[in-house]
């Protein structure tokens, strides 16, 4: 009984020991090299096609809006409860609770379609899209 366990112990601290090299020998290899930007995760065969009724899609974002490592901020203070839109020109715009309006152009449509849940409504104009939104 004893010879046993102590066979098993040993194994175990073998095993103990092999992992502790894998995983020193792994600190040691470099980090993969990430690319700046991501490419646009969707192909263009599955991208809503842009319509003349509709100037873009557009989403409520509730949390602060971190870019780059910092909170955006409207000219007015607010830097919550926006609404992203999306347009069909890739650009990224962001409408603040007052009503003010801004390009970002540190976002672009590969960051909207990463951070947007799926489409759910179509919006024949803008006061209609916002009022959905409840802005």
């Amino acid at each position: 009984m004893f010879r046993r366990r102590s066979r098993a112990d040993r194994e175990f601290r073998e095993a103990q020991r092999a992992s502790q090299a894998l995983l020193a020998y792994t600190a040691l290899l470099p980090w993969p090299e990430v690319p700046a930007t991501v490419p646009d995760f969707l192909p263009p065969e599955f991208r809503a096609p842009c319509r003349q009724d509709v100037s873009g899609f557009l989403m409520r974002w509730d949390l602060p809006l971190v870019i780059d490592g910092e909170v955006h901020e409207c000219h007015c203070g607010a830097y919550r409860n926006w609404v992203v839109f999306n347009m069909c020109d890739d650009s990224v715009w962001l409408r603040c609770e007052a009503g003010h309006e801004a390009e970002e152009t540190r976002l672009d449509t590969a960051w909207y379609n990463r951070n947007s849940g799926p489409v759910d409504h179509f919006h024949p104009t803008l006061e209609e899209g916002l009022r959905h939104l409840g802005h």
